[in-house]
């Protein structure tokens, strides 16, 4: 077991339903009909010619352009175009992602191992083709979309952060740029709780100095501690009785609670005393920032084509779809009677506390609800995706529905918060949901595709399930997915006054 086996799983649905899509829809569909011609014109060599409809960079014609090459060497060799045009199918574009799917299995299965070293491969293996039955991940593997290659470049981004190896780590997030403007924030993220992991680990001595106040021998405290706590080698050390969500053992009895502030200070005080050593392994993220920063004054907005129908909006109802979708994602980890029972005993501890964020959760949810709900115009008129029956069956089916729903939001957010915190720090779980906010908001398309990649970190950073509950979520997204797949191929129907087959889509 390992990730030969589970690159052959992968595979082993891939190819065969791939070869099936591709022969009931051979031609372009949706948005493949600006990716495909796009991609088409790169493998004639006319890479200064560019579809305005097109909103993301050309990662994803590069990367097929690779992939291609690699597959018949001869047409790059002679590096003739007009025989290696012929090659670029709608069918071997689309392998690009089957590709892309076995990379994604493979890298999830690496940083579970790196992030949960007491998984066991023969876990993770399983948790990796789980990941890779995520009906939306699924679905776009055998399509033409730039979301799987983004996913991947991602993966590979926080690996190599994890790992340490920063500058390799930075390479994958400006790639992962070219697929998908967005992922920006997810490599400041890994940036960020890269560097502060950086200087927790580093030897006391670094950054502490021996005439130094009680924060500097509270810090000093907080290392030795986690050093005797057992971590994988150059990874993230992990903590069982950490001072990040529970009360520490001082001084073999004293119990030390630390707050968020004190928290925050402390990673401020090492980031300052370590400030040298940080810049050097961290100025490669720094430089992908500059350059972004430039390209977006450059183009003058975040999306190269389509701007007008892609505007920056204040889309918060989007950040709490996400916190239902993750939740229920996960269905087996925050939609049990023990799960609520267990969240119902966290707030009781801390009543007040609890109390005070419940209040405040639900009055911003309400604002969020009642004020930044955004209809956007694709998403009404548009009756190939999920969302539109979502959007109108749901949430439009009574003006009071998505009132009802928030609730749910609220306890699906802090089910995932809390779920969170029990591996991750509370400086890291607040970055996240802050990063979240960040990719989503803006956006003011409702696309499931859009929350797959914190999804996944999701699932990388919650707690192991059971092997039962593993084979039903499992058997749950495999229905999801030959559900959407019949649905796709064999269910198309017609729009009135319109030529040609619409086919269901995520």
């Amino acid at each position: 077991m390992g990730r030969l086996a589970v690159a052959a799983a992968v595979a082993a649905w891939a190819v065969p339903v791939a070869a099936l899509v591709n022969s009931v829809v051979p031609d372009p569909y949706m948005d493949e009909i600006f990716h495909v011609p796009q991609a088409q014109r790169y493998c004639r060599g006319e890479f200064l010619v560019w579809d305005p409809m097109i909103t993301t960079p050309p990662g994803l014609y590069y990367i097929s352009l690779a992939y291609l090459a690699s597959l018949f060497p001869g047409a790059w060799a002679i590096k003739v175009a007009e025989a290696f045009d012929p090659l670029c199918t709608t069918a071997l574009l689309r392998s690009t992602n089957v590709m892309m799917a076995m990379v994604c299995g493979v890298l999830v299965y690496d940083l579970l191992l790196c992030i949960k070293p007491g998984i066991g491969k023969t876990k993770a293996t399983a948790y990796a083709i789980l990941v890779a039955l995520y009906p939306v991940h699924w679905f776009f593997t055998f399509l033409y979309y730039t979301d799987v290659a983004s996913l991947a470049a991602v993966l590979a981004m926080y690996l190599f952060c994890l790992k340490k190896r920063f500058w390799v780590s930075a390479m994958f997030g400006a790639i992962s740029i070219l697929f998908r403007q967005t992922n920006i924030i997810w490599m400041l993220f890994f940036a960020a709780n890269g560097a502060i992991t950086y200087v927790q680990d580093l030897p006391v001595s670094d950054y502490v100095s021996h005439k130094n106040s009680r924060l500097t021998d509270k810090s000093s405290t907080e290392v030795l501690d986690r050093d005797n706590t057992a971590s994988a080698p150059g990874l993230r050390r992990r903590r069982t009785n950490s001072s990040i969500s529970q009360s520490r053992v001082v001084s073999g009895s004293t119990n030390l609670h630390i707050s968020f502030i004190e928290e925050v200070l402390d990673i401020s005080f090492k980031l300052w005393n370590s400030k040298s050593k940080v810049l050097l392994n961290f100025t490669p993220f720094a430089i992908v920032l500059v350059v972004f920063v430039a390209f977006i004054f450059w183009n003058g907005g975040i999306v190269l084509g389509a701007k007008e129908a892609h505007v920056v909006s204040p889309h918060f109802a989007q950040f709490l779809y996400f916190g239902l979708v993750s939740a229920a994602a996960l269905l087996p980890l925050h939609f049990t009677p023990r799960r609520v029972s267990e969240l119902f005993r966290w707030c009781a501890k801390n009543k007040t506390s609890s109390s005070l964020a419940m209040l405040v959760a639900l009055g911003l949810s309400f604002v969020a609800v009642h004020f930044f709900s955004i209809a956007h115009p694709y998403l009404l008129a548009d009756n190939r995706h999920y969302t539109f029956y979502i959007w109108r069956k749901v949430i439009q089916a009574h003006w009071m529905m998505k009132y009802i729903l928030i609730p749910i939001y609220v306890y699906s957010w802090f089910s995932v918060i809390n779920i969170l915190g029990k591996s991750q720090t509370r400086v890291w779980v607040l970055s996240f949901v802050f990063a979240v906010a960040l990719v989503l908001v803006p956006a003011p398309l409702v696309e499931f595709r859009y929350y797959t990649i914190p999804l996944v970190i999701v699932v990388l950073n919650s707690p192991v399930i059971g092997n039962c509950r593993l084979l039903a979520l499992g058997s749950a997204y495999t229905a999801a997915d030959l559900c959407t797949l019949v649905m796709f191929l064999f269910k198309p129907f017609h729009w009135e006054h319109e030529t040609g087959t619409q086919r269901f889509i995520w």
